[in-house]
């Protein structure tokens, strides 16, 4: 967007946007995202929708500069953005360069460990055959999502914490309400729960034929 332009937005005429409830615009000039975001409310009443005051912002999303200052930081640094789930943050790569990188977001790891913990609690009493089972559906479903290149970390943690939920909803079901890592280590040996693993690799590429 040039700055001698005015900001215009397309609609009609056969333009077809998605439906969404969280939008992500990108610029490369702070006074245009500025001036957008002033013409934005605008546009959104003129078709009786509003912005949520609270949701709604600027963050200075640039790359950080290659060489640290002598305080260790980054002159500035980066903001960081929730969407769809993950937080979207600058990181560096494992040859060291900076990538943009997303992580499980606080929330959605919250959520996803609480339906665990009532699921657990619920149906303690179950075989464990049939707990192990669902256990496994769920957390393979966490990880089909979440599983992404540089998430590794989220994903180790929801592991761990997904055995500690079921190590202490399966103890209370003995008479003391204890259950040894020993012991449960022994049963998930028997009956093993599906590791934290990264589906989804933005390096991965599928071979030509």
């Amino acid at each position: 967007m040039r700055r001698e332009f005015h900001v215009r937005f397309c609609e009609g005429g056969g333009v077809k946007s998605p439906s969404a409830t969280r939008l992500v615009i990108g610029f490369t000039d702070e006074s245009d995202a500025r001036r957008v975001m002033d013409v934005l409310p605008k546009r959104f009443g003129k078709y009786g929708l509003t912005i949520h005051p609270d949701k709604t912002r600027l963050v200075p999303f640039h790359r950080p500069p290659w060489k640290r200052q002598n305080d260790g930081s980054h002159n500035g640094g980066s903001g960081t953005f929730d969407l769809l789930g993950f937080t979207h943050y600058w990181g560096r790569s494992l040859k060291g360069h900076w990538v943009v990188r997303r992580k499980t977001a606080k929330d959605r790891l919250s959520r996803a460990l609480k339906a665990i913990h009532r699921w657990c609690k619920t149906h303690r009493h179950r075989p464990l055959a049939e707990q192990q089972q669902a256990l496994r559906q769920k957390m393979m479903g966490h990880y089909a999502y979440y599983g992404v290149t540089g998430n590794a970390h989220a994903l180790s943690v929801f592991q761990v914490m997904v055995h500690r939920i079921w190590k202490m909803w399966l103890g209370r079901r003995r008479r003391d309400g204890k259950l040894t890592w020993d012991h449960f280590n022994r049963l998930l040996k028997r009956r093993p729960l599906p590791a934290a693993v990264v589906v989804h690799s933005v390096y991965r590429r599928t071979a030509k034929p």
